[in-house]
């Protein structure tokens, strides 16, 4: 895969450059058995903010608990909240997500919260909005398979990314498909990651010059999708959710690990560059 066919913010992470990755650990190197082997995300809630998420897809195991969408009032007033009793997914981007996390972290529960419409679209508002609930709802990771690139919307994710910071809920954030800024996955208080071209969900890297910190598996992934089907798919958006999982079993093992400590969990297990 070169270079030109990457996701931005994945170059950090392609073969030819990982050796920039290599760094001394301050803390050594620690033991990935003691942290992941038995591991299944239990006692986690796992809030996933995007298209929605099939609740019968197989993939999702059952274990979608909860979904709402976020919805404008007829006059773009104030986002409001509604129950989704259908759990429907419009576009799949969703139910990807959603698969991914489980098959890491099994035992964890998803709640699903629609904020893009069937173009995998959506205003900044309700995308904020459904962070703000997702944080008072006391998510434990929150998974942002989605950005703004709207600079009037800075300063609000700005804000909610410490919220969320300061209420003990981990936010997890795949940096934008092209480059320029996006928001909240640049963001200090977020997991930013990007996507590198190794097809197991296991290898994950740390970029020691961020703003994106982390590269999981996110070209040519086999995903779940709309209608209980699968495809191929290749952007940041799917490698987020691997971090997401493998930070659903490290909370589910240590749920007092803050995210703060939860990060660096994941830098001081990251693979070693060949």
């Amino acid at each position: 895969m070169t270079e030109a066919l990457l996701p931005a913010w994945s170059e950090p992470f392609v073969e030819e450059r990982r050796a920039g990755l290599v760094r001394s650990r301050p803390l050594g190197e620690l033991d990935r058995a003691s942290l992941f082997d038995g591991a299944d995300g239990a006692g986690v809630t796992v809030a996933i903010i995007d298209s929605g998420v099939e609740r019968d897809h197989p993939a999702v195991g059952g274990r979608l608990v909860r979904s709402v969408v976020i919805e404008l009032g007829e006059n773009d007033d104030e986002p409001t909240v509604r129950v989704d009793d259908e759990a429907l997914d419009v576009v799949g981007h969703g139910t990807a997500a959603a698969g991914i996390i489980h098959a890491l972290a099994p035992a964890a529960e998803l709640v699903s919260i629609r904020v893009l419409g069937p173009d995998n679209r959506g205003k900044g508002v309700i995308f904020a909005a459904g962070l703000e609930w997702a944080i008072g709802q006391g998510a434990t990771v929150v998974n942002l398979s989605l950005s703004s690139r709207s600079e009037v919307m800075f300063p609000i994710f700005h804000d909610l990314a410490d919220r969320a910071y300061f209420a003990n809920c981990l936010l997890v954030s795949a940096a934008n498909n092209v480059q320029g800024a996006s928001y909240p996955s640049l963001f200090a208080a977020v997991v930013s990651v990007a996507a590198h071209d190794i097809a197991d969900p296991w290898t994950w890297f740390y970029n020691p010059a961020p703003p994106v910190e982390f590269g999981a598996y996110g070209v040519d992934v086999e995903v779940a999708w709309k209608g209980g089907g699968r495809v191929v798919a290749t952007g940041n958006s799917f490698a987020a959710p691997h971090i997401a999982g493998l930070a659903a079993l490290i909370r589910g093992r240590h749920p007092g690990a803050t995210p703060f400590e939860v990060k660096t969990i994941l830098a001081a297990t990251a693979n070693r560059p060949a």
